[in-house]
C-alpha cells in the first residue's frame, strides 16, 4: 500500500507517548501496511543560563506528530459521500491511540507534499547526529555584550553571522582601535537599547 506523511494532533505534552503507542501497536496488531514511520521532528539548541551552557532538545511543532499512513484507499474512489474513500482500519486504530485528538486537516486530511517532508526530516536526517542550534538569534549591526573568554565584558557590534555553527564576529574597540573577535552564541548577550544608548554616549 502507498503511505503519504500526514500531521497528527496530539495532547499537549503527549507527543512522546502518542509516538510509542503508535509504535507498539502497529506491531501488536500487525498495521505494518497500513502505518509507517512514526516521527517528532526535533532540534537540540544550545543556551546558557547561569553562567552554563547546557543543550536541550526542543520539538519542532509541540502538539503535532507526522505519520506515514496508507489513509486513502485510492481502489474504491470517492465514498458514498462523495469524499476520498479511507481505510477504515487506519482511521480506527489512531482513533483508539491514547494522546491522539485528530488530524491536522480535519477528517479529510490533506497528505503533506514531499518537499514539506524532505524540508522538515532534513534537519535531522535518519541516524544523523544531532546538530545543536544556538536557542537565540543573532543579526548584524546588533549591539552585544561578550560575555565569556578573553574579552570578556567588551560590548561591540555584530558583523558577521553563521548560525549553522552558533558563531558570529563581533566588533570591539581595544585601544582605540575596531578589533573582530570570534565568538560562539553562548559567549555573547544581546545588549538592551537603555545600554547601547549609554554605550554611545
Amino acid at each position: 500500500m502507498d503511505k503519504q506523511w500526514c500531521v497528527l494532533h496530539t495532547l499537549t505534552g503527549q507527543e512522546n507517548k502518542a509516538q510509542k503507542s503508535i509504535q507498539a501497536r502497529v506491531r501488536l496488531e500487525r498495521m505494518e501496511d497500513y502505518v509507517g514511520r512514526c516521527v517528532i521532528p526535533t532540534e537540540r539548541v544550545t543556551e546558557k543560563k547561569n553562567g552554563k551552557k547546557r543543550t536541550i532538545t526542543r520539538k519542532f511543532f509541540p502538539g503535532y506528530v507526522l505519520c506515514e499512513l496508507a489513509l486513502y484507499d485510492e481502489a474504491r474512489g470517492l465514498d458514498e459521500n462523495g469524499r476520498k474513500a479511507i481505510y477504515e482500519r487506519t482511521w480506527q486504530f489512531l482513533r483508539e491511540t491514547p494522546g491522539v485528538i485528530g488530524f491536522v486537516g480535519g477528517d479529510r486530511p490533506m497528505p503533506l507534499k514531499k518537499q514539506e517532508v524532505d524540508a522538515i526530516l532534513s534537519d535531522k536526517p535518519q541516524g544523523a547526529p544531532d546538530v545543536e542550534r544556538p536557542k537565540v538569534n543573532f543579526s548584524v549591526d546588533e549591539t552585544v555584550k561578550i560575555t565569556d573568554g578573553a574579552f570578556m565584558g567588551l560590548t561591540g557590534q555584530v558583523s558577521m553571522v553563521d548560525p549553522d555553527k552558533g558563531k558570529l564576529k563581533v566588533e570591539v574597540a581595544v585601544f582605540g582601535r575596531k578589533v573582530p573577535v570570534d565568538a560562539e552564541y553562548w559567549q555573547v548577550e544581546k545588549v538592551s537599547v537603555e545600554e547601547t544608548l549609554e554605550a554611545r554616549t
